[in-house]
């Protein structure tokens, strides 16, 4: 599929409406200039001498012009961006696009881009793109350059956000009216009433989304059309990615819609969208929160200082199952379901010295610590009850919708249920609630996947990193979804999820896993199949929480 040149528009954060509609004209306030900030004005019905100083880029814009004919762009033209600094050492830009694809003379949104050049500029290889998978990816690297800095020793970095999220203050982001419920409700439901109440709040927060969102279509299949787009307006003929967890998902689609475009990509933490029995999904899920909870308990064992000492971290929980509820202090006490909400919560990698310190305490007597992991303060409605929440980074977006599957009713997730329990009988469990929780009563919404094209794939070869220990995107189903990206060679870890990413955070540069990457980006060399990486943010994590360097 051919794709539309984009229409760039640079302006001040958030002076820039989300959608332009079909006739060129945009709602809102208009746009404001900044100190050193020359907007590019580069659609239809824009007049110059307004406050503003018009900047016209690229081919086929007549500058100046008033009419439509301003917004055309001659057939395989390309169109450069316009950038400017934006803080955090950050040069941003806007890319037009289509709001929906199948639509491309309908109306057009924006994509927040943000560029971290190449610390010299006369060595840079190019442009490379990434997608973190966070909310919003120019946010996250904002709030850790770290993440992708060590990139820009070869690369200009560039961070594009999907349709539908944007960076702070921007008009790009649709931003849902009605908060999504937080997963933790459902996790501690027990009644078929607790169920509907659920799928109400969830659904009032799909109709919302939708709603914000009008014209825009939010699915992989749009992004990758989008990611196209800012292919060609950063001038490469091929792109090169890296795309991270939700980040991956874009570079599958990428790669079945656009074969003979592919350059070097790395993806990792791939989530199995397409597996037909959702059933096995969430086993995969549950298998690996168990395996992760006896990992733990390997690591605090061989940790001098672990507040757990030489205790077996299962043989603990298998105690304070019997001896549930727990004292919690001014907190409700911890009953069965508490217990394995909150190892479960613990069991993200990072949070593996406060789950130590948690089971310690409440094996003392103290259960505090352990309901604070699965419930932040304020965590009850006076009635014993979560308080209403959302996931961290979700408020008033639209991730939740933008990856949902069907969910089952309660009394099909109860028979699942007892299946989950026979194979992850402490916490493992528990991730049938996490995953039909983000999705129950979204009717309508999904990552709809237009039908795959039947063109050869002369892209190239496609690195995908597979963490041992993530629970987000479980080895096993990440290895499915892998070889279903034609070219693909997968790249074994013993860390988990965001790996690379929190590697870079840590300040590990030289691991395994790093220089694997960057050997593969920067110079085309795949590591030999079978190679693995060892698990270097668990090899360098303190029991007290540190990272080693």
């Amino acid at each position: 599929m051919t794709v539309v040149p984009a229409v760039v528009l640079a302006v001040v954060p958030g002076a820039v409406p989300a959608v332009t509609g079909t006739d060129g004209t945009q709602g809102g306030a208009p746009a404001a200039t900044g100190v050193g900030v020359a907007p590019v004005m580069t659609g239809a019905g824009v007049a110059a001498g307004a406050g503003v100083v018009p900047v016209v880029t690229g081919a086929g814009v007549a500058a100046g012009a008033g009419g439509g004919g301003a917004a055309r762009q001659e057939k395989g033209r390309r169109r450069e961006l316009a950038w400017w600094g934006c803080g955090d050492g950050l040069q941003c830009a806007k890319l037009s696009v289509p709001a929906d694809w199948a639509r491309r003379r309908g109306a057009r949104t924006e994509i927040d881009v943000a560029r971290m050049p190449a610390r010299d500029p006369r060595r840079s290889l190019g442009h490379l793109v990434v997608n973190t998978g966070a909310t919003s990816s120019v946010q996250d690297v904002r709030a850790r350059p770290d993440t992708v800095s060590e990139l820009t020793r070869w690369f200009d970095v560039v961070i594009m956000d999907s349709r539908g999220s944007g960076d702070r203050d921007s008009a790009a982001a649709v931003r849902c009216a009605v908060p999504p419920p937080d997963v933790l409700r459902l996790q501690l439901a027990r009644r078929p009433a607790d169920w509907r109440a659920y799928a109400r709040d969830n659904a009032a927060y799909g109709r919302s989304c939708r709603a914000a969102a009008g014209a825009v279509r939010l699915t992989p299949w749009q992004v990758a059309h989008d990611l196209d787009a800012l292919r060609a307006a950063l001038g490469e003929e091929r792109l090169r990615y890296f795309g991270n967890s939700y980040g991956a998902v874009h570079g599958q689609a990428y790669a079945e819609s656009f074969p003979a475009r592919v350059g070097r990509m790395y993806l990792e933490g791939v989530p199995d969208l397409t597996e037909p029995v959702p059933e096995r999904r969430v086993i995969a899920r549950a298998r690996a929160v168990e395996r992760q909870l006896h990992t733990f308990r390997d690591w605090c064992r061989t940790r001098l200082g672990c507040p757990l000492g030489r205790d077996d971290a299962v043989a603990v929980f298998d105690d304070l199952a019997r001896r549930v509820p727990l004292p919690a202090g001014q907190r409700s006490p911890v009953n069965a379901r508490r217990l394995a909400a909150a190892v479960y919560a613990g069991l993200t990698l990072e949070r593996w010295p406060e789950l130590a310190a948690a089971l310690s305490a409440a094996s003392s007597g103290d259960a505090g610590p352990l309901a604070s992991l699965a419930f932040p303060a304020p965590a009850d409605d006076g009635h014993g009850q979560p308080s209403a929440g959302v996931i961290q980074g979700e408020a008033g977006s639209v991730s939740r919708m933008m990856m949902c599957q069907d969910a089952p009713s309660y009394r099909q997730y109860l028979a699942m249920e007892e299946r989950l329990r026979a194979v992850a009988p402490r916490a493992g469990w528990l991730s049938g609630r996490h995953e039909a929780g983000r999705c129950l009563g979204l009717t309508g919404a999904g990552p709809s996947r237009e039908p795959r094209h039947s063109r050869p794939y002369t892209g190239k070869p496609v690195l995908v990193g597979v963490g041992r220990l993530d629970v987000e995107t479980p080895a096993s189903a990440a290895a499915r979804a892998a070889r279903r990206i034609p070219g693909s060679v997968v790249l074994r870890h013993g860390d988990g999820h965001d790996a690379y990413l929190l590697q870079g955070v840590g300040k590990l540069r030289a691991t395994c896993l790093r220089t694997r990457v960057h050997d593969y980006l920067v110079k085309g060399d795949l590591p030999a199949r079978g190679v693995s990486c060892g698990g270097a943010l668990v090899e360098g994590m303190s029991p007290r929480g540190a990272a080693g360097g």
